[in-house]
């Protein structure tokens, strides 16, 4: 793994704090549709984390029972622990995971209220339909973030290919996400990947 950007100071955590804010404001759909973005910023511009580690928080997080907002904790703590050891870690995890949540939470309470005063108007229908393809379009890019983190390692024509038909199975198969991810950790404990 490559050496990672000394300590953050106090304007990096503000930084860091204020990103989580914005990506939240923004998030339509969850933040895994703006990992794309995050990646950019938090790897190739501040240098704090690394795409490995950005991929394996994502992984962890979607394998572990709950939220998927869970991979924000995991990136905090890695951003953290890459700055100062377990206490950054912990603080790393606790802010970003309140830097995400605090705005989106309050913009739904409001939105919530005001949508069920307005369900019935044709505007409000047509921004829920709208919304649709713009989330998907936003989860395709993330996957391919995902997979291109990979792919620049040493491009794999079997990745490629694992990749279309797990995308085929979610789509149109009845197969639950679990075993999906189990059956990709077999196949990496085998070596096969």
């Amino acid at each position: 793994m490559e050496a990672i950007a000394s300590a953050l100071n106090g304007s990096d955590w503000l930084f860091l704090i204020k990103s989580f804010m914005l990506f939240s404001v923004v998030a339509m759909g969850g933040p895994l549709i703006l990992l794309p973005e995050m990646q950019r910023l938090f790897v190739e511009q501040q240098g704090w984390i690394t795409a490995e580690q950005v991929t394996a928080s994502v992984v962890i997080a979607q394998a572990a029972p709950g939220p998927n907002v869970l991979f924000i904790a995991l990136l905090g703590w890695n951003i953290g622990f890459n700055s100062g050891g377990w206490g950054a870690a912990v603080f790393g995890a606790s802010v970003s995971m309140f830097a995400i949540l605090l705005p989106s939470s309050v913009m739904l309470f409001a939105c919530a209220r005001w949508l069920n005063r307005h369900q019935d108007k044709a505007f409000v229908r047509a921004f829920k339909q709208g919304m649709s393809p713009i989330v998907i379009a936003l989860l395709i890019c993330s996957g391919w973030s995902l997979a291109a983190t990979g792919m620049i390692i040493d491009f794999d024509w079997r990745l490629l290919l694992l990749t279309f038909i797990v995308v085929g199975l979610v789509v149109w198969g009845r197969i639950h996400m679990f075993w999906l991810l189990a059956m990709g950790a077999a196949l990496g404990a085998l070596g096969l990947f």
